[in-house]
């Protein structure tokens, strides 16, 4: 029996997000959604219209014998350019934020001091604009956005932004990627 635990992440289109962290070995479920705004039950155009504050989030569902909550925050920002402030490539928008929504008091302790760390690391030349925040309600986006990058390959979008974003996590991770 695994112990699985759940991350809430967003750092740009969630079709990008989801496909890269399908790739890594211990992860059971990525659940495309919205998350951090106000607006309940929100629809994908009320999101991308930017008036619902919410972001486009994936919900990671992993083994933690297999990853723990730092491999996820590591390839979370792998992935994503955290001090782009509400966009990510040719997204705009708050929908597109950095956002890490923590589901405990540990995981918003572990984020806070991992984007502090990334930070003083100096690795980017911009401040990290990442929010830390606790999830209030997930809202998992309808079916079509779910698993789009594998029922979508050759789709424009996924060939430009997705597929770059899971042969960086292949090579990056590669003791981690599913066989």
């Amino acid at each position: 029996m695994t112990d699985t635990e759940t991350a809430t992440v967003g750092g740009g289109c969630f079709w990008c997000v989801e496909a890269a962290f399908k790739q890594l070995d211990g992860i059971e479920s990525v659940t495309s959604g919205y998350a951090g705004g106000h607006a309940d039950d929100p629809t994908y155009r009320e999101v991308c219209s930017g008036t619902t504050g919410h972001a486009e989030v994936v919900q990671v569902a992993y083994d933690s014998d297999a990853l723990s909550y730092e491999d996820i925050l590591e390839v979370f920002f792998t992935v994503h350019d955290p001090t782009q402030l509400n966009r990510q490539g040719p997204d705009v928008g708050s929908q597109y934020r950095s956002i890490v929504l923590s589901h405990d008091d540990e995981q918003t302790r572990v984020a806070e001091n991992y984007v502090e760390a990334l930070d003083e690391e100096g690795g980017y030349d911009d401040e990290v604009v990442t929010e830390v925040e606790p999830l209030e309600t997930f809202y998992r986006a309808e079916e079509k956005h779910q698993d789009y990058f594998e029922k979508n390959p050759a789709d424009a979008y996924c060939t430009m932004h997705a597929q770059p974003k899971v042969e960086k996590v292949r090579e990056r991770f590669r003791e981690k990627v599913k066989a």
